[in-house]
Order: C-alpha cells, then sequence, then structure tokens
C-alpha cells in the first residue's frame, strides 16, 4: 500500500470514528431528553407524539450520517486525495 493510500485510509477511519461517536452522542441526548421529560407530559397524546418524533430524528439523522460514510468510502480516493493534496500544497508554500 502506498504512503498516499495509507494517509487515505487513516483520514477515512478518522472520520468513521467521529462520524459513530456522534451517532452514539445523538442517541444519548435524545434518549436522555426523552427520560428527563416523559413524567413531566401529562398527556399520552403527545407522549405518542414525542416518542415519534424523536424516534424521526433518530432514525433519519443516523441514517443520513451512515449514507455520507458510504459515500465517503465509494469516493475516498478522491475525497481525501484532494484534501491531502491541498493540505500538502499548504504545508510546502509555508516553508
Amino acid at each position: 500500500m502506498s504512503i498516499l493510500q495509507q494517509r487515505i485510509e487513516a483520514l477515512y477511519r478518522s472520520d468513521v470514528r467521529g462520524s459513530v461517536l456522534l451517532i452514539a452522542c445523538l442517541w444519548a441526548t435524545i434518549l436522555f431528553v426523552l427520560l428527563m421529560t416523559w413524567a413531566h407530559i401529562p398527556d399520552g397524546g403527545i407522549k405518542l407524539v414525542v416518542v415519534v418524533a424523536a424516534a424521526a430524528v433518530l432514525i433519519f439523522n443516523t441514517a443520513a450520517i451512515l449514507a455520507m460514510l458510504n459515500h465517503y468510502k465509494e469516493d475516498k480516493d478522491f475525497i481525501y486525495g484532494l484534501d491531502i493534496k491541498n493540505a500538502d500544497t499548504f504545508r510546502n508554500r509555508q516553508s
């Protein structure tokens, strides 16, 4: 594996780790808010709306992040190669 490919893989793995962390934080935050507010919601109909809304936010945001990761995986040579090229150019200009 070339040095460029290793750098691309490192950037991709970093983005995957960050995305997984964001998904975990999203789920933890939404579920925490849901649990903390549950006792303060007096009506069963409103509770149903809140649960459906929370589920929609979790499902759609998780799906969007996973789709983004899939796109990154498919085009990682182009996406990260361009980032590396620009970073190297900027670094060379600075020295």
